[in-house]
């Protein structure tokens, strides 16, 4: 397939370290200075993303409400106008076609927000189901770009320039219209980092202008642009799913963990009776979090196997201060219990970190197992999820704690204990937002 450019395609291949092509071949910038350093900008300051290649359909008519109802797993009815929702949407099989958030803007009117790599099949497969529904679907993807504020700063630096908009009373999963310079634009509490965070659905014309005035207004808030390699490590600290390694229609969404967001009191859903079946059945692997004892990340695919059928043996040390004493190494046995799906190392966290399906028996925390890396068996361990701010703390900061710049451990200057609401873990994630490339 030829490659995808977004309107701020020429500001990324100016300026960053490199440009690779990803989900949708669309062409994303790897890193702009180093990925280490864009990733802990975000947890202490502020960062800048272009998301523009997440797919925006817009949905009209009087049949909207009933068709978005049928095709999401999740609830719509009770949605208020300005509300956005995390879901997915499933074939008739019960796998993930695409995991997605829906805005409302009033009951004739929605604006599905897919996945980089599925946009066009999930274009394609609301389209089918809208025939003859009195719902009338377009793909406005072309004419959005979405650039990305995340960071603990995020809401004070956007206060200076954004107008007509309340940030302080815009809840986590709301949006609304605002100014900022000359571009109007929506302004959405939302994310994918992890962070207190905000996504700026702008005309596509104008995005270029938009993200060179943030640059500008962003310099005494720290804020800088990041690539895929931060969104990588971002999303992984957080357990966010990805679509394509995470995510495929071989999976359900109660594989990777979604089932709170499954809502079976509607009598009405694309694989609504798959999922019964497999509720009652349940699961032979879940989506899990590993730590590695590995100084590089694991491959996409690499086989995962128990600790149990890996034979361990006493291998001689041969030089340095500890030469002629032993040391345990471990073999890979025959039975493979799972696969990685994703990995990179947790900056924040300090820890190299994967997700990965394995069988549901060796699926607990706690659970020893091995993952095969560059040929050699490297000891893993299944983590409670998500490995950072497992209260979901930061994506739902109050006016009051960004206030206060976060030192280097990611804890405030503030010594006031923080305030939360009440998490909610998608997948052992958070709720904000679904997968992005």
């Amino acid at each position: 397939m030829p490659e995808r450019r977004t309107p701020l395609y020429d500001f990324h291949f100016r300026s960053a370290r490199n440009v690779i092509k990803g989900g949708g071949d669309f062409m994303f910038p790897s890193a702009y200075t180093s990925s280490t350093e864009e990733h802990l900008n975000v947890r202490r300051n502020v960062g800048m993303q272009d998301l523009s290649t997440m797919g925006e359909i817009d949905i009209k008519g009087p049949g909207a409400e009933r068709l978005v109802r049928r095709l999401l797993v999740n609830e719509v009815q009770d949605m208020e106008p300005g509300q956005l929702r995390y879901s997915t949407m499933c074939n008739e099989d019960g796998g993930v076609i695409d995991d997605l958030t829906v805005y409302k803007f009033g009951d004739e009117h929605f604006m599905v927000v897919a996945s980089s790599g599925p946009r066009l099949k999930t274009y394609r497969w609301i389209s089918e189901h809208a025939a003859g529904n009195s719902a009338y679907v377009t793909d406005v993807t072309a004419a959005i770009a979405l650039p990305v504020v995340q960071g603990p700063r995020s809401r004070r630096f956007l206060k200076t320039i954004a107008e007509d908009v309340d940030l302080d009373s815009l809840r986590f999963f709301r949006f609304a219209p605002c100014r900022i310079g000359e571009v109007e634009l929506l302004i959405s509490r939302s994310g994918y980092t992890g962070e207190l965070g905000y996504e700026l659905y702008t005309p596509a014309d104008q995005a270029a202008v938009l993200w060179e005035y943030l640059l500008d207004k962003g310099r005494e808030f720290d804020l800088r642009p990041y690539g895929v390699e931060a969104m990588q490590s971002l999303r992984i600290e957080k357990s966010l799913p990805l679509y394509g390694p995470d995510i495929s229609e071989n999976d359900t969404p109660f594989h990777v963990g979604l089932s709170r967001w499954i809502r079976m009191n509607k009598r009405d859903f694309i694989g609504r009776d798959t999922l019964l079946r497999l509720q009652e059945k349940g699961l032979d692997r879940r989506w899990v979090g590993l730590t590695l004892e590995s100084e590089v990340p694991a491959a996409a695919g690499a086989k995962v196997y128990s600790i149990g059928d890996v034979a361990t043996f006493r291998e001689p040390i041969e030089t340095g201060a500890e030469a002629g004493d032993y040391e345990d190494s471990v073999m890979p046995g025959d039975r493979q219990v799972g696969r990685v799906t994703s990995s990179a190392m947790g900056h924040s966290v300090r820890k190299m970190l994967a997700m990965a399906y394995v069988d549901t028996g060796h699926s607990w925390p706690g659970a020893n197992l091995v993952v095969e890396i560059n040929g050699r068996p490297i000891p893993a361990r299944v983590a409670q999820t998500p490995f950072f701010d497992p209260e979901n703390a930061r994506i739902r900061s109050e006016p009051a704690e960004d206030e206060h710049r976060p030192e280097p451990n990611g804890h405030s200057s503030n010594s006031a204990t923080s305030r939360t609401n009440v998490p909610v873990a998608r997948f052992g994630q958070s709720q904000n937002g679904g997968s992005r490339s």
